[in-house]
């Protein structure tokens, strides 16, 4: 049986070029990548300032901001995936009991009812497992508002890009499914607060946006190295005993001069609790499967387009499924006396069906006997051709023999009557002249003549002399038809 996932994995990779956007506080960063030959090349990329907030103003307005700034820098690909900005996320931590797999779903629905702090039908929920070395399992659930996914979604689609996928930068800087995550506490710089992720069992155990970490002085960005760290151990302190013990490592990302402080100041604070610090200044060798520019900038909309063109699954999607318009006349007419009577009709509708396919079976029946005897038919028909080419040209009936036949029948026995000449015009026209004893035998005569079958018109055109020999010329029209109809 074809695995699905797999599918959706291939799917991923058969992507040639994909477009990643990361949107933080008001700043869309980009980044144009290709794969061609195993390798991932660096088209483009670019860094613009938003001045209107794709929560608050009209999405047509901001598409089309969006798609000057992609002109601008000569951007051209229209998939994009998107990192969405870390403080839309709602999270919500669960231990999982003991429970059958289909059981699953049903109690983290409630959980979810219960954590987060508004309606979970308002918010597109996604979810990362953790499971311990000793089998106990734990669930980290993410919830956006649909709000907010819905209008980006409608900028995005006014600025002529296709959405491929919305998830969390910080996700795609430190993923929790490589092996090289287990452990490790993520900390990433954005435009005004920073992320935190920690990434254990092979999954996401917690994520947090730290507000406070990043003041704005005069336009310079001051972080809070302190605030860090104390929100830092605190979230420490709230993960399972061995999850907290399992963790030894902290990554950086951002800008290398904050990075870099960030750094410096929080190594002091973290090393008591056996923290080693590390900065994320590039992306390894080996980071993505495949080779990728050298010297590439490490940012979430770099990290999150390389693993899409490389079939990597991310633990957070929040764009929601696309709904074909069959699946939604059939999500809205499937329930009650409607579904009866489409069942019903869909019946009707399948009986037909295998009518007229019977009605087609024999269709196809004739026409195979039919193409066995066309060729000997078309011969038949060359020989009737012929025989009607070369047939005599003269008429079978005896035509005149039979004018002549009922002309004869019309005159009197006694010889009252008796005719001189007759001509047949083309079989059809006839003129007769003869003699005739006395007028009435003539008239008598040509009474029978007009009761015959066959003739029409009979009159007398001429008669002229004394009785006992009256001349007469008369004609009469001929119709075959009429002779054989009666």
């Amino acid at each position: 049986m074809m695995d699905l996932r797999q599918l959706k994995s291939w799917k991923r990779q058969q992507l040639s070029g994909v477009l990643g956007l990361s949107l933080d506080a008001g700043r869309l960063e980009g980044v144009v990548l290709k794969r061609t030959n195993g390798s991932i090349q660096l088209e483009q990329s670019f860094s613009v300032a938003l001045s209107l907030d794709p929560l608050t103003n009209d999405p047509v307005l901001v598409g089309r901001e969006i798609r000057n700034h992609l002109d601008a820098a000569e951007v051209r690909e229209r998939r994009c995936v998107v990192a969405l900005p870390l403080k839309w996320a709602l999270t919500a931590h669960t231990k999982l009991p003991e429970l059958p797999e289909e059981d699953v779903a049903s109690f983290l629905q409630i959980e979810a009812e219960r954590a987060f702090p508004s309606d979970v039908t308002t918010l597109h929920l996604a979810l990362s497992r953790c499971r311990a070395s000793q089998g106990e399992s734990y669930v980290t659930q993410v919830g956006i508002p649909r709000n907010h996914i819905a209008l980006l979604e409608q900028a995005l689609r006014s600025a002529q890009l296709k959405p491929l996928s919305f998830s969390l930068g910080i996700t795609a800087l430190q993923p929790a499914g490589i092996e090289d995550s287990n452990g490790v506490l993520a900390l990433a710089i954005g435009e005004n607060n920073v992320g935190l992720q920690v990434t254990c069992g092979g999954g996401v155990l917690a994520l947090r946006a730290l507000e406070g970490a990043l003041l704005d002085d005069g336009g310079q960005r001051q972080l809070q190295a302190d605030v860090v760290a104390r929100e830092a151990r605190i979230t420490l302190g709230q993960l399972p005993a061995e999850f907290r013990e399992a963790v030894r490592r902290v990554h950086i990302f951002g800008p290398r001069d904050l990075a870099q402080q960030l750094a410096d100041e929080i190594e002091i604070r973290l090393e008591p609790m056996g923290l080693k610090v590390e900065l994320a200044a590039k992306y390894a060798a080996d980071e993505f499967g495949v080779q990728i520019p050298p010297g590439a900038t490490v940012s979430p909309a770099f990290s999150l387009a390389a693993e899409r063109l490389v079939g990597r699954a991310t633990p957070f999607e929040f764009l929601p499924p696309k709904v074909t318009p069959w699946q939604q006349i059939a999500t809205r007419y499937s329930s009650g006396k409607l579904r009866s009577t489409l069942t019903v009709a869909g019946s009707i509708a399948l009986l037909a069906g295998g009518l007229f396919l019977f009605q087609q079976m024999q269709l196809w029946g004739l026409e195979s006997q039919w193409n066995k005897i066309r060729g000997t038919v078309g011969q038949l028909q060359d020989v009737q051709a012929r025989i009607t080419q070369y047939r005599p040209w003269f008429d079978e009936s005896v035509r005149a023999l039979t004018i002549m036949r009922r002309l004869t029948e019309a005159f009197p026995v006694d010889g009252s009557v008796t005719a001189k000449t007759l001509e047949i015009r083309d079989l059809n026209n006839v003129v007769c002249s003869g003699v005739a004893r006395d007028s009435q035998s003539l008239l008598q005569t040509l009474a029978r003549l007009r009761a015959t079958p066959g003739i029409s018109d009979a009159s007398i055109q001429q008669t002229r002399g004394q009785p006992q020999s009256l001349q007469f010329t008369f004609n009469f029209k001929w119709n075959e038809a009429g002779s054989h109809g009666n």
